[in-house]
């Protein structure tokens, strides 16, 4: 029990706060001990509680995937312990140019609200640092090639003789058995195998990796949630679990309408550019300056498209009336539609679409992301003060909740920023010890000037 959050140790008759009436909130507070506990995690809005306040994440994760299931976790309030390599640390520290200071914006981008401990895996004294951590932490998360940790006697089978209450999550690039298992995961690879790269690109071009990590990052989304799921899961049966998550399952799952297409129908996906398959006109238009995005995804819709381009009489062209036929017509509709966009600027066109309910939208470039009145408008730009690099700003969480603000973000840490501290504030260890692993190079310290 040594290593469960206090969210983990309340009872389960307490439970009943969460259906009772205000007039037997008295009775079960008498009746049970813990209730003042659970009570005060469910005041609304009390003191800016965050879902996970309490829980503790060891996070032996490096590169993106699950770094970015971490930063969301610590997000919404846990404890997020990251482990890395003395002096290297994570890979993405050397992933630049740019670099803010002496640090990679990449590894600024995923890594926020943790804490670091160097700690050199290959030493026994360092196993054991990290066999005690996970004793005292609710989840251990890595993304070891599979059998890799077992090896170093770090595997689930003996993490959990230890710590019988630990969501342990693994995340590797095919899962932990099969063919394919015992090769290293990487996003584009995976993007590759599992079809992404198949149906992204031009129409007649060459297949195109995406502008980001897309696989990588479904990945890390993936995790969170199934790490959510396993503190639930925990919650009912009181014993931790092991969760498998990859890079190619998460992508191939994220292929929806297109798998569906295929197991369904036996249709092959194809590359359509920014265009749709089953969606006409449901693409990019080229205009005197830049593009417009425009979907009609309904009949009334292409009405309006042909009345704000002054195209009334494709509206009632007997070969456009509908969206199958305009699919099957897809060619001559589009080179019509395409020469009226090229003949305004896209600020002219965005002016014209404003208001009539058509979906549309420009291509913007990143700098005209970030100056986006409504961008700037959900908070999504995160600004903090960094030990080494100064004031930086990265992508702000995507969701917002009414109770709590995902406010005051902890900076990405140096390596081992947090070593000392988490030796003797998680583990009870004395400074004589922890001069000892210092000494030793089992654990590494960074000094913040």
């Amino acid at each position: 029990m040594s290593g469960m959050s206090a969210f983990a140790k309340i009872c389960s008759g307490c439970l009943r706060f969460k259906s009772a009436l205000p007039s037997r909130l008295r009775q079960i507070q008498r009746e049970c001990p813990n209730s003042k506990r659970l009570l005060s995690y469910m005041q609304p809005g009390q003191m800016n509680v965050k879902p996970l306040e309490g829980i503790k994440i060891l996070d032996l994760t490096r590169v993106l995937a699950g770094p970015f299931a971490s930063m969301i976790l610590g997000d919404l309030g846990a404890e997020v312990i990251k482990v890395e390599r003395p002096g290297s640390g994570d890979d993405t520290r050397a992933w630049g140019p740019p670099f803010v200071g002496t640090e990679s914006a990449y590894f600024l981008s995923v890594n926020r609200n943790k804490k670091s401990i160097a700690v050199n895996l290959k030493d026994p004294k360092g196993v054991k640092v990290i066999l005690e951590l996970a004793a005292v932490c609710d989840v251990l998360m890595e993304n070891y090639i599979p059998g890799k940790l077992g090896e170093m006697g770090l595997g689930y089978e003996d993490v959990q003789t230890l710590a019988p209450h630990l969501v342990y999550c693994s995340i590797t690039g095919y899962g932990q058995a099969g063919p394919m298992s015992q090769r290293a995961g990487y996003d584009s690879i995976a993007c590759a195998v599992s079809g992404l790269m198949h149906i992204t690109g031009p129409e007649d071009g060459d297949p195109v990796r995406p502008g980001v990590a897309m696989t990588d990052l479904a990945t890390g989304l993936y995790t969170h949630g199934a790490i959510m799921a396993g503190l639930l899961q925990r919650q009912k049966t009181g014993k931790g679990l092991h969760i498998d998550c990859n890079l190619l399952s998460s992508q191939v799952a994220c292929l929806t309408h297109i798998a569906a297409n295929y197991l369904n129908g036996g249709k092959e996906a194809r590359r359509w550019g920014t265009a749709h398959e089953s969606i006409v006109p449901y693409q990019a238009f080229k205009t005197q300056d830049g593009y417009i995005i425009v979907a009609a995804g309904n009949n009334h819709q292409f009405v309006k498209v042909c009345k704000i381009l002054n195209l009334q009489n494709l509206a009632e062209d007997p070969k456009y009336k509908t969206n199958n036929l305009r699919v099957q017509n897809r060619r001559e509709l589009l080179k019509i539609l395409s020469e009226r966009f090229s003949e305004k600027k896209t600020a002219e066109w965005l002016q014209m679409f404003e208001g009539t309910g058509v979906p549309y939208g420009p291509i913007n470039s990143i700098q005209q992301v970030f100056s986006d009145p409504q961008v700037i408008h959900n908070d999504l730009i995160m600004e903090m003060n960094h030990p080494s690099a100064g004031k930086i700003a990265v992508p702000g969480p995507a969701v917002r909740f009414g109770d709590f603000k995902t406010t005051n973000p902890k900076p990405p840490p140096l390596t081992g920023q947090h070593t000392v501290e988490i030796l003797k504030h998680n583990l009870g260890y004395t400074d004589d010890y922890i001069k000892e692993l210092l000494k030793a190079g089992t654990v590494t310290q960074n000094e913040v000037h």
